[in-house]
């Protein structure tokens, strides 16, 4: 049980993370591609997503 918690909240931030992309404004390919990198790499396309995933229509440009 030394993971199971960093695993619980590593499933729990993965979801989080295809959640937004899913509902996000970017195109299917997009989305698709990014889904695919947080499944496949659960830890490592977390982070990229953090970094430079596909962003809400909400955001302010100054």
């Amino acid at each position: 049980m030394e993971y199971g918690i960093f695993g619980l909240i590593i499933l729990v931030l993965d979801i989080y993370a295809i959640y937004q992309t899913l509902t996000s404004g970017a195109s299917t390919v997009a989305k698709i591609v990014w889904t695919l990198a947080i499944l496949i790499l659960p830890v490592l396309g977390f982070i990229a997503w953090l970094v430079a995933g596909p962003r809400g229509g909400n955001r302010v440009h100054i």
